[in-house]
């Protein structure tokens, strides 16, 4: 990459000698010792923006924020500088995106027993689904779901934990996040067929124009040095169903 330390399109990021990207659950987890371990999309976050600190020579300080609303709502009020998350057109109202960065589908996970086989079959009256509340999935299924109960949720761990209850049908994520979540509950099937697929992006807060167009530049120079499709590689993401967006 070229020398971009004395852009001043991010002089106040590099005068403050740190760039604090957000993330918020389940782009994250926390070990038994409280040290944050970045996740599916995190990884990526955490993979190119650490790679756009050490080129800028200043430090990354990671944001951890429980859902995506309050990460967007700390991003506008200044207290970080960065999100990954996926580009829905009710959020480009409150953030600005760059274009997609990589992308994965939604799916449904169902628990043992369960009499639904297929997709087509989840949206019939009777059935719950159990999605967080204010993620990109969760608006997915809002655009999709006509005769479904959705049963929202503030975090992830909540809605696994109401259809491991029996208290919903169904559970709602990126595939991704389900491979992790089917290990923990026996029996259970991810459905092959997905309901969606999410274009994730990094976004800055609304009327940052010159920021946007740094990172947007910074965006399409890790994706055409190969760089965005190294981390996924190297964090098995390939396998787990992420791509590089085109």
């Amino acid at each position: 990459m070229t020398d971009t330390a004395p852009d001043p399109r991010i002089a106040n990021i590099v005068k403050a000698g740190c760039i604090r990207p957000g993330l918020f659950l389940p782009q994250y987890a926390l070990t038994k010792a409280g040290d944050l371990n970045p996740v599916g999309a995190g990884v990526v976050a955490h993979g190119l923006i650490g790679t756009l600190a050490e080129h800028l020579g200043i430090e990354m300080q990671i944001v951890q924020q429980p859902s995506p609303p309050k990460a967007v709502e700390t991003l506008n009020a200044g207290g970080c500088d960065i999100l990954i998350m996926g580009i829905e057109a009710s959020r480009t109202e409150i953030v600005d995106f760059t274009p997609p960065v990589i992308q994965f589908d939604y799916a449904y996970l169902v628990p043992t027993g369960s009499p639904i086989n297929e997709t087509a079959e989840v949206d019939r009256p009777g059935h719950r689904i159990s999605v967080p509340g204010g993620h990109a999935s969760w608006m997915a299924l809002k655009r999709k779901i006509i005769h479904a109960e959705i049963v929202e949720t503030d975090i992830p761990d909540e809605s696994f934990a109401l259809l491991c209850d029996g208290k919903t049908d169904v559970f709602a994520l990126p595939r991704e996040q389900l491979i992790d979540y089917a290990a923990e509950l026996p029996g259970s099937r991810i459905l092959t067929e997905g309901f969606g697929v999410n274009d994730v992006g990094l976004a800055v807060a609304k009327g940052q124009s010159q920021r946007l167009a740094f990172i947007n530049e910074f965006v399409k120079e890790a994706k055409a040095s190969g760089l965005v499709q190294r981390i996924l590689e190297e964090a098995k993401l390939t396998s787990r169903g992420f791509n590089v967006a085109l």
